[in-house]
């Protein structure tokens, strides 16, 4: 039986990739997107942008459930937790060519792409992102807003934390502790640890000079 509507905040190529995964699950009747940049933008691939984000907080009805299509980390949980806040909820998108585990745990707000894997025991927090053929192989915890880019490997007991960004083609060794607000290049081949805050590159990767928070 399939859901109300669902109201998608963020019309760029992410929430393209949004639509065409709940579009794919077949779970909710009707896709609606929101965007601050409505008037000017009207749609988003075939589906239509109706209004903005406030739009989205006035008019939901009863049976809609909303997500955040936003890549940015820090933005996208803001904008969840406001909305739990004033009691929407929030839906999971999980496209049905992707692998998620009945023994994986899958905060909401959470975007699972086709050809991705989530293996047993894997636990993901709060609007996660796992892209395009990307792996969490067992025994991973994520914490909120984490995103798996496209390609991307962590093998199992991988925990990262909140926000971190694991670059296109890059790959975790197993057993590591990936810190919050780390940025992981693409195709880095990450073999240690990784303290908050850092962006390593390279193969091993090595960290560039610290960021601030």
């Amino acid at each position: 039986m399939k859901k109300g509507r669902l109201l998608i905040l963020g019309a760029s190529g992410h929430g393209k990739v949004v639509g065409d995964c709940a579009r794919a699950a077949d779970l909710w009747y009707e896709l609606v997107f929101f965007d601050d940049r409505w008037p000017t933008l009207q749609d988003c691939g075939p589906w239509p942008v109706v209004g903005t984000g406030e739009t989205l907080m006035r008019e939901s009805r009863p049976g809609d459930q909303a997500f955040v299509a936003i890549g940015h980390s820090e933005t996208r949980l803001n904008l969840l937790q406001r909305m739990v806040s004033a009691g929407k909820e929030i839906a999971t998108v999980i496209h049905p060519r992707s692998v998620v585990s009945t023994g994986a745990t899958i905060g909401v707000g959470t975007l699972v792409v086709a050809g991705a894997v989530v293996n047993i025991h894997a636990r993901l927090g709060l609007g996660c992102i796992v892209n395009t053929s990307a792996t969490v192989d067992h025994d991973c915890i994520l914490a909120d807003g984490v995103h798996v880019c496209p390609g991307a490997h962590l093998a199992g007991d991988v925990q990262v934390g909140i926000g971190t960004w694991v670059g296109i083609g890059s790959t975790v060794s197993q057993g590591l502790r990936i810190g919050s607000g780390v940025v992981i290049g693409a195709g880095a081949v990450v073999v240690d640890d990784v303290a908050d805050w850092q962006t390593v590159t390279g193969m091993p990767a090595r960290p560039l000079p610290e960021r601030n928070p």
